[in-house]
């Protein structure tokens, strides 16, 4: 009886201890540190990830020190040359090229006083030309 019960007891301790591990090693990544283990059992343990700011779009070697990098912040992009005697910002605010273009190719219908026009949202079921 003794035997049983001492064998239940070893499997819920490693059981318990899985899910802890489990659950210190999801903090460890989402966090991607272990710093604040008080934290991983709290708030931010179980938060969703923080939205991604900063991101490297492109990049290019211009020569052997040199490189250009397309650098997005808040979907705005920058160009930035490093690498020389002096980092370099070259062009700021370049709106992302999908946006572009789809401002590009989207035909502006005008009413003939030169004005835009603004076309009624069509119901439900209802023809294209109707």
């Amino acid at each position: 009886m003794w035997e049983v019960l001492s064998w239940l007891l070893f499997i819920i301790f490693i059981a318990g201890l899985l899910v802890v591990g489990g659950l210190l090693l999801r903090g460890y990544m989402v966090s991607g540190s272990s710093t604040n283990v008080g934290d991983l059992f709290g708030g931010s343990f179980f938060a969703p990830k923080p939205v991604k700011r900063l991101d490297v779009v492109d990049q290019a070697t211009v020569d052997g020190r040199r490189r250009l990098v397309l650098v997005r912040r808040d979907n705005v992009e920058h160009l930035i040359m490093t690498g020389g005697p002096v980092d370099v910002v070259i062009e700021t605010g370049i709106e992302p090229e999908g946006k572009a273009q789809i401002e590009r190719l989207r035909p502006e219908k005008k009413d003939p006083d030169g004005e835009p026009s603004a076309k009624p949202a069509r119901k439900f079921g209802q023809a294209v030309g109707e």
